[in-house]
């Protein structure tokens, strides 16, 4: 989900500055949690047309796959077609997107029966300091090797150091491990209150997103969490390392060195 939001907002950032629409596909029919999926051209049938019409070559097709390429060649492509279906996750218009950010922003706010459902969560620690905790497990065993697959010790160890910084602060747990240990961390961090949300993954985006700080491996997901609000975010790339304020790092220089 927030691949494509990230995707998505390289290519609606684009198309703003070259004054073309544009269209999600995954967000025409899928992930119909954000406010872009209420928006002209975001409906289930734009996305069969463009689906088949992309599919029997009524229009064509461009891909980008190629990491940091000149993508000078397609841009003209794009420029010269008035409907054109563009793939690939490797498009990149970093000044664009910091330019239209915002607007971004915007189109992906949550729809209100997501905030309405968050809310319980968010009410009794409103005012003080939320940390927000990504424990990306699953496919993350084998990606890159395993990484950046850390262990309960690893991520308590963390946290409290990050407690130690900023004492009686609430500690928000989002994750996809559906097996992950939710009393473990409560004793290991008894004296503090420890929330574990249970929503839909727009639902713990939308809490990590209303959090002070964030944790996490490099993951889009944390990632787009801390572009809402610009909180800070620490990418965690060696465990071993001490937790320092100036461990976190921002989304604006963050989101151009996605791993």
């Amino acid at each position: 989900m927030c691949n494509n939001i990230l995707q998505y907002g390289h290519f609606y950032a684009w198309g703003k500055e070259h004054g073309r629409q544009t269209m999600s596909m995954r967000f025409a029919f899928k992930f119909q949690y954000f406010h872009i999926c209420n928006t002209p051209h975001h409906h289930f049938l734009n996305y069969v047309i463009a689906k088949y019409a992309a599919k029997w070559r009524l229009i064509p097709t461009l891909e980008f796959n190629e990491p940091g390429c000149d993508t000078s060649e397609q841009e003209k492509l794009m420029l010269s077609h008035k409907h054109i279906a563009v793939v690939g996750w490797e498009a990149r218009w970093y000044d664009l997107f910091l330019k239209y950010k915002q607007e971004i922003i915007d189109l992906f706010a949550f729809k209100e029966s997501v905030v309405k459902a968050c809310q319980p969560l968010l009410a009794s620690t409103k005012g003080s300091c939320r940390l927000g905790v990504h424990i990306r497990r699953g496919d993350y065993a084998t990606w890159n090797e395993g990484k950046y697959f850390f262990n309960d010790e690893q991520f308590l160890k963390l946290i409290k150091q990050f407690l130690e910084l900023h004492p009686g602060a609430t500690v928000y747990i989002c994750g996809n491990d559906p097996s992950l240990d939710q009393n473990l961390y409560k004793r290991e961090l008894a004296g503090t209150e420890v929330i574990f949300p249970k929503g839909n993954p727009a639902e713990d985006l939308y809490v990590l997103s209303e959090c002070n700080y964030l944790i996490g491996p490099p993951s889009t997901f944390s990632l787009t969490a801390a572009m809402y609000h610009d909180a800070p975010l620490y990418w965690i790339k060696d465990a071993a390392l001490p937790l320092t304020e100036a461990s976190f790092g921002h989304f604006d220089e963050l989101f151009q060195h996605i791993l």
